[in-house]
């Protein structure tokens, strides 16, 4: 997927304000409309420039498309960081964003948040605009429960029509057994009502921070154990690290590398309180110790004097 330089695309700074881009826009859309302009690439060129206007004209998408710096260059390969819109706060629901016909790159990056959404601004008494946000907890703190300080990111647009990051943060309780995907509702957090309406809800969906680790799916724990060769071949029993504390993990003589082995019970809580809980799953990877001394390596030659043994006959 290439990279859209949405600046370049409407011939503006970067640091330019709301009025710039709108002037740019209607500029280039005259010029390239396809019913005027004799232009042979007309067409692409309104759809392009209609794209650009579409990110830059909303201050929140354009303070999220600035996220990703200023480092990417027009056409060069891109796929979007990991979980880069967390701590953003937006207004509208998912989907919201009215890409349709846009490139491959807007839906990666909008297709399923930062809707601009329909504002009702007729003059009597309204319900506020639910706002979301995406944010990245431990699995720690999804396993045991937390409590915790969030610091959100919303733009606004100041007196020189610049679009400026406004911070906030927010208490928020991380209930034990949340999955990522998960939504935590915070009420009356969402935007003003109109003409002394209720505030609408914060929606904080919720993503994991990469763990150095475990890996995680669905409700499951996974962990790459390394153990050693005559613990694989002998078998036994070690102390394996979960979410809930280390426990014992019996390992089966003649184990080999890629070997899963369940420990039930032991990935995530159920949610709510007392559903089916997850189950954690070791990876066996057998490590060779290195014959970085004379004696390690006598006990290799001896070892391969002694235990015959091919692990490629399979393949003669």
């Amino acid at each position: 997927m290439e990279f859209k330089d949405y600046y370049r695309t409407l011939g503006v700074a970067r640091g330019a304000s709301q009025d710039d881009i709108r002037r740019a826009y209607r500029k280039l859309a005259r010029k390239y409309h396809p019913d005027v302009s004799k232009e042979p690439d007309a067409e692409e060129r309104f759809k392009e420039v209609g794209e650009a206007y579409e990110v830059l004209k909303d201050p929140e998408r354009r303070a999220a498309y600035d996220r990703l710096g200023s480092g990417w260059r027009q056409g060069e390969e891109f796929r979007p960081p990991p979980n880069w819109d967390a701590g953003f706060e937006f207004s509208g629901r998912p989907g919201d964003a009215g890409g349709e016909n846009f490139s491959d790159f807007f839906e990666s990056l909008f297709g399923g948040a930062f809707g601009g959404g329909f504002q009702d601004a007729r003059e009597f008494r309204s319900r506020g605009r639910d706002r979301h946000a995406r944010i990245e907890v431990s699995l720690e703190d999804a396993y045991h429960g937390a409590s915790r300080t969030i610091e959100l990111e919303h733009p606004e647009v100041d007196a020189r029509g610049r679009v400026v990051p406004r911070r906030h943060s927010l208490r928020v309780t991380i209930p034990a057994g949340i999955g990522e995907g998960q939504q935590i509702r915070l009420p009356g957090q969402g935007s003003s009502g109109q003409r002394g309406g209720p505030q609408g809800d914060l929606y904080l969906e919720i993503a994991f921070e990469p763990h150095p680790v475990y890996r995680v799916e669905g409700r499951d724990i996974y962990l790459d154990l390394p153990i050693t060769p005559w613990e694989a071949a002998l078998g036994g029993k070690i102390k394996v690290p979960t979410l809930g504390g280390r426990v014992d993990l019996r390992i089966p003589a003649g184990a080999h590398s890629g070997q899963k082995l369940r420990l039930k019970g032991r990935g995530l809580p159920g949610r709510p309180a007392g559903g089916a809980k997850g189950d954690q799953y070791v990876i066996l990877q057998i490590m060779t110790p290195p014959a970085e001394t004379e004696q390690a390596r006598a006990l290799y030659e001896t070892m391969a004097r002694e235990l015959p043994f091919n692990p490629r006959q399979h393949l003669n």
